[in-house]
């Protein structure tokens, strides 16, 4: 699950639980790492934030897609989805309210 954290980071975390409570009921099992690495990490520590998007491309190797939420692209998003192109994973690209991108979304 590839959306912004940064800005309004609980807002955003809870955003991302939320697509990934909707990843989980299309039966994909949802990998959200910026949800996931904030409980332990400091995403305003540069430093810390390096190890965290290092480890989320190391988790993205072992997933068979990347989606994508929301309308702004975000740093960290843009690295991911660079990412997951060098590695030919499919992306899906969703809005906010999981719309756009659903006519052709198959799981």
């Amino acid at each position: 699950i590839c959306s912004p954290l940064r800005g309004d980071v609980d807002g955003n975390i809870r955003k991302a639980n939320d697509y990934c409570r909707f990843a989980a009921m299309k039966s994909v099992v949802p990998i959200a790492p910026h949800v996931m690495f904030t409980h332990f990490l400091n995403d305003d520590v540069p430093e810390e934030r390096r190890i965290g998007m290092a480890l989320g491309i190391e988790l993205l190797k072992m997933c068979s897609e990347l989606w994508c939420f929301g309308e702004i692209i975000s740093e960290g998003m843009e690295a991911e989805i660079l990412a997951a192109k060098r590695l030919n994973i499919p992306i899906k690209y969703l809005d906010e309210t999981f719309e756009r991108g659903m006519a052709d979304f198959q799981t």
